[in-house]
């Protein structure tokens, strides 16, 4: 099972440790994992994605809740959340044909093109991992050069 993970925690020094040691020490992996300031700067947000049964999910939200710099734990709902991951992929390309196939694909998607070269584009793509996964496919057969991604960011919406 996917689960979205919000954790407010004190900006300090360390806290990052912290909470990926807690992840390493009960065997559990993060999937991706996004951090920033909030609007007031003594808070960030961690968003985590992982994966896992419901009771290691609700086990790992207990044992972040007990944390000392923790403010607060949620599991995010998909459906009641707004969330989306930046990547930026380098795909090969052998002629004029396949620069315009993959840009076609990236205006699908909405996807942004950067540095087009002779034998290489570049996709900037922010949407749900889903479709981040889909593009991935969709592009495989050109040959991926390169793939960086940012990990979620998602928030819940207002009334949930």
């Amino acid at each position: 099972m996917w689960a979205i993970l919000s954790i407010l925690v004190e900006n300090k020094p360390g806290i990052l440790f912290k909470i990926t040691h807690l992840f390493r020490a009960r065997n559990f992996n993060i999937d991706s994992i996004s951090v920033g300031v909030t609007e007031n700067p003594d808070y960030s947000r961690m968003t985590i994605t992982t994966f896992g049964d419901e009771k290691r999910i609700d086990q790992i939200i207990k044992q972040l809740d007990k944390m000392i710099d923790t403010i607060d734990v949620k599991r995010l709902d998909e459906h009641k959340t707004v969330y989306r991951e930046l990547s930026i992929f380098k795909i090969k390309i052998s002629d004029a044909n396949d620069s315009m196939d993959v840009n076609k694909l990236a205006n699908a998607y909405g996807g942004k093109v950067h540095d087009v070269k002779k034998d290489s584009i570049m996709v900037e793509l922010t949407a749900t991992p889903d479709q981040i996964k889909a593009f991935e496919e969709l592009v495989k057969p050109f040959g991926i050069i390169d793939v960086a991604r940012t990990g979620v960011a998602a928030l819940q919406r207002s009334g949930t």
